[in-house]
């Protein structure tokens, strides 16, 4: 009877236990966005939330989608807009697999502005796909060539979330599948791997070192002694032609004209001082008063479009806008591994928003705008990239040598035929 009442209490005790819930620590665990790794980070204060991001991506396999952060314009309500204050792997979803440390360190990379342009990224994501190539080994009873593209999908998904993917980067990721899937069957692992890493530097070498080579001859051509350039923002191709064009000995001065709020202008005006090039720097508000005195407008590009548009980073088309009118040529610089078959005539459908916050702050870094995410009534727009109609460029110079925009569609069949 004793044995029977002491059951009847356990019993009792337990489904009291149940009715409660789960209990007070599994609860802050389903309420928190990332798990807290198990052996807390000892580096310096700088370095504790990149290492507290490597923990929980290494240790926990599923997450939340990334939420947005702030209030977005009706407009552009169909894009995400992060902060850079949050750390990016939290609320990031990872699909079922352990994310490769090196593509962790480039998502975040990416996601605080640390590496930043077009050919940046680009060369970035292909040295952590030789690190990937590097580690990888073949599972048993799989095969190399389809294993690894199933492997690669998830980082890509991860470094997608962290910042979408450039036109560039998804021309290189394509590369890097296609010889994957062009690698036979019968061909041994390290063999294997040898032959994908030298594709890659391959890639990097033809495509965007010899390439802004051959721009460099081409752009070199146009420019002519007692010449006033126009350049905007800061391209690494531009910046390479005008570093070329000085050290050939041609005379001719600069004028760097910038935008908030990322001001990339000073890098570009940093670099091009160094070298000895005269330059002045404005703001893009100062447009129309400065391009009077300006002969040729060089412009870099993000990618160049299959209807011939161009997209750059925002300004790019006023600027090319307002020198049309002056009657200055444009001419833009870009290598053909960035040429895409999307068609776009708007920056609304597809574009990029960058963090909200950047609006705001002040030389001080204090404003009275701290809180704006509570004023319901306003709206902060951080467009990145915009995009510039045909009509308003006189050349592109590629490294398959000058053509209109209106070509890109024939350098796009050209390039598939190769292939």
């Amino acid at each position: 009877e004793k044995q029977r009442l002491r059951k009847e209490k356990k019993q009792h005790k337990k489904s009291k236990k149940d009715d409660k819930g789960p209990p007070e620590k599994e609860k802050v665990k389903e309420k928190a966005s990332v798990p807290v790794p198990s052996k807390p980070a000892t580096q310096s204060p700088a370095h504790k939330g990149t290492s507290a991001c490597f923990a929980a991506v290494s240790n926990v396999i599923f997450l939340h989608l990334k939420s947005d952060y702030g209030y977005k314009v009706s407009l552009f309500s169909h894009l995400h807009q992060y902060s850079r204050k949050n750390p990016p792997t939290q609320q990031i979803s990872i699909p079922a697999t352990v994310i490769h440390p090196s593509i962790v360190r480039l998502g975040l990379q990416y996601s605080q502005g640390i590496i930043a342009g077009s050919n940046a990224r680009s060369v970035a994501l292909l040295h952590a796909f030789k690190q990937v190539i590097q580690d990888y080994s073949t599972p048993p009873n799989e095969e190399l060539s389809r294993d690894l593209v199933n492997k690669l999908s998830p980082y890509i998904s991860f470094l997608s979330q962290c910042r979408p993917l450039s036109a560039s980067m998804g021309n290189a990721i394509k590369y890097i599948k296609k010889e994957i899937s062009n690698i036979p069957s019968q061909c041994k692992e390290e063999e294997a791997k040898g032959e994908l890493q030298a594709c890659i530097d391959s890639y990097i070498n033809e495509k965007i070192i010899l390439a802004s080579e051959a721009i460099s001859k081409y752009a070199i051509e146009k420019i002519s002694n007692g010449d006033v350039i126009l350049v905007y923002g800061c391209s690494s191709l531009v910046n390479h032609i005008l570093c070329k064009a000085f050290e050939k000995q041609r005379k001719f001065r600069v004028i760097v004209v910038d935008s908030r709020p990322r001001l990339e202008g000073r890098e570009t005006l940093r670099r091009l001082v160094k070298k000895g090039i005269r330059c002045t720097y404005v703001l893009i508000s100062a447009l129309s008063y400065i391009l009077p005195e300006v002969s040729k407008v060089f412009l870099g590009a993000h990618a160049l479009l299959a209807n011939g548009y161009v997209m750059s980073r925002v300004g790019t088309s006023q600027i090319a806008l307002v020198a049309k009118a002056y009657n200055v040529p444009v001419l833009v610089c870009c290598e053909t591994y960035k040429f895409c078959e999307r068609v776009q005539t708007d920056s609304f459908v597809s574009n990029e928003l960058d963090d909200p916050d950047d609006l705001i702050v002040t030389r001080n870094g204090k404003t009275h705008l701290e809180n704006w995410q509570t004023v319901k009534s306003l709206g902060l727009l951080n467009l990145v990239y915009d995009v510039t109609p045909p009509d308003f460029v006189d050349l592109v110079i590629t490294d398959l040598g000058m053509i209109p925009c209106t070509s890109v569609p024939v350098v796009l069949r050209v390039k598939n035929v190769d292939q």
